[in-house]
């Protein structure tokens, strides 16, 4: 009989994510552990069960456009796949959404929402995204206080009833402008008490929402960024129809194929402004903070599945006599991507820590400058390091990781976009330096990393303690020199920078953790690591020159 080769599968994945768990006994209260267990334990089951077959079984369908009807009419109709039916019914019934803002648990209802969120992310095909925006346009809406569209649209945004509940996306992107919102083309005109939208966005995800918020310039209003205003649409009129919503095409992307993205041409799109008729960049920051933070929890979430397939299938696949498990060059590979996808865990869900804080109203005012530090640094470090992971655990199945219906080449299609969404790496590394600026240095993110620290007592703890703060010494030395040299040297280097306050973050989150293990969990897993992490590196702040990057970046 001829070989065949055993499948990689996969258990309940809450209860064999021994990272998340061990994560959640240290960051929650006894009480609200046991409280929310049940609800992770059956999500677990779920994602690691019944929805990641009918994922594997779904490979194959995408959404379908269908501009017009038989007839000649325009409709503009898009059918879902079958798994994304599905994973919509059961976000609205478990709360994916809801959970942030029921609040049942204070402070820790984002650990709640977003370990949740991690648990059902990668059995959907990013269903994550329209998630995202959706809770990400709750919040925007309620940060801005028009109480008018905070009783429309927020109770569907938050319901748990499937046929009640609404999800939101989130139109910037034209063009002329990419990241750079301020060259927005798009044009709103005032048509008696509300106003009237005409442009083309050139990249719109998750296009069957009920409805998104936009970015427009009003007729008269400034060039750039403060010209433009936040507006309020829902996608169908009364009737079902689009509502002077044209789909253009959908995107042939990469990855995240099952996201409906699209291309739209707003006629006359009835709007409603959110706040004040122009600083709508100011007025979307609440949204993008949010949304950047799920783009974190997928990073990581999608890290998780592809290494619990490489471990089963290690323990499954002989070559050379033995299984992978047993081969001494295959554990070595595996421990070092655990490792640097523990990093990005803690990481992740420090900054959902300090988010729940923030909203609860239970931050300090140091904390609040974390948050919005960290926000745009997790984004960027979580989806660079879920990249690099997923390509080498593809790799980790030989030719299968290479075949498309095994389901594996999907993993790092999708992941490919999040470096992307949200603001593209070098982007974010932007924002951070502003974020800098704003709070006053690295005199908060120092504090952070020595109380991390404060307690590491195990003696290989206390030299990877060291390592990360020589790490935030040498950051914040170059810090000194690039502002003394100029923007050009601030600006070339911002990414080297950022990915350095991340990777030391997470490794003082990584040593911290180690040592609550140790003394909790008699568990020296975390401990190893913290080591392969420090061993990997930290500083990526090399003395470069930056005319030597511009002659190795150009070829003229």
């Amino acid at each position: 009989m001829a070989f065949v080769q055993t499948q990689p599968e996969l258990g309940n994945q809450y209860t064999a994510d021994r990272a998340l768990r061990s994560y959640l006994a240290r960051a929650l209260p006894a009480d609200v552990r046991a409280e929310i267990e049940p609800a992770l334990d059956a999500m677990g089951e779920l994602a690691g069960g019944e929805l990641y077959r009918f994922q594997l079984a779904d490979r194959e369908n995408e959404p379908v456009l269908t501009q017009w009807d038989a007839w000649g009419s325009r409709i503009d109709r898009i059918e879902l796949t079958p798994l994304w039916h599905r994973a919509e019914r059961i976000a609205a019934e478990q709360g994916l959404v809801a959970t942030a803002y029921e609040r049942k648990h204070g402070a820790y209802s984002r650990i709640h929402q977003f370990a949740l969120a991690y648990l059902f992310t990668p059995s959907t095909d990013i269903y994550s995204c329209p998630l995202a925006m959706t809770d990400g346009a709750a919040r925007a809406l309620i940060a801005a206080g028009n109480h008018a569209l905070i009783e429309r649209a927020v109770p569907h945004l938050t319901s748990r009833v499937p046929r009640e509940f609404w999800t939101s996306g989130q139109w910037m992107t034209e063009a002329t402008g990419g990241s750079d919102v301020g060259l927005t083309e798009t044009v709103a005109r005032q048509a008696g008490e509300g106003w009237r939208l005409y442009g083309h966005k050139w990249f719109t995800s998750a296009i069957t929402s009920q409805m998104a918020l936009t970015l427009a310039r009003p007729e008269g209003n400034p060039p750039g960024g403060r010209g433009l205003a936040l507006f309020y649409v829902e996608t169908r009129d009364a009737e079902g129809r689009p509502n002077r919503i044209l789909v253009n095409r959908l995107k042939d992307k990469l990855g995240t194929r099952k996201v409906p993205t699209a291309e739209l041409t707003l006629d006359g799109t009835p709007a409603q402004l959110v706040a004040g008729a122009s600083d709508g960049v100011k007025s979307i920051a609440p949204m993008l903070n949010i949304t950047r933070t799920w783009n974190a929890v997928s990073a990581v979430a999608l890290t998780r599945r592809g290494l619990a397939l490489a471990r089963d299938y290690a323990c499954k696949r002989i070559a050379f006599g033995a299984p992978l498990a047993e081969k001494p060059l295959h554990l070595d590979t595996l421990a070092g991507l655990e490792a640097e996808f523990m990093g990005a865990l803690h990481l992740t869900f420090f900054v959902v820590e300090l988010m729940g804080r923030e909203e609860s109203g239970k931050a300090s005012a140091e904390q609040e400058q974390l948050l919005r530090l960290l926000t745009p640094i997790a984004k960027l470090l979580t989806a660079r390091q879920a990249v690099q992971i997923l390509s080498e655990a593809i790799e980790s199945f030989g030719g299968a990781g290479y075949v498309e219906d095994t389901g594996l080449p999907m993993l790092l299609r999708d992941a490919q976009v999040l470096p992307i969404w949200e603001g593209t790496t070098n982007v974010l590394s932007l924002d951070a330096l502003r974020a800098l600026e704003a709070i006053g240095g690295l005199t908060v993110l120092k504090r952070e990393i020595g109380f991390l620290l404060q307690g590491v007592r195990e003696s290989g703890l206390v030299k990877i303690s060291a390592l990360a703060e020589k790490s935030i010494e040498q950051a914040e030395a170059w810090l000194k020199r690039a502002m003394a040299a100029g923007p050009v040297e601030i600006e070339a280097g911002a990414r080297r920078f950022a990915m350095t306050l991340g990777r030391t973050v997470e490794l003082a989150l990584l040593a911290h953790h180690a040592q609550w293990s140790l003394e909790h969990e008699q568990d020296r897993r975390a401990l190893a690591a913290a080591r392969r992490f420090a061993a990997h590196g930290v500083t990526q702040l090399l003395d470069v020159d930056t005319a030597d990057s511009r002659r190795l970046a150009r070829d003229d």
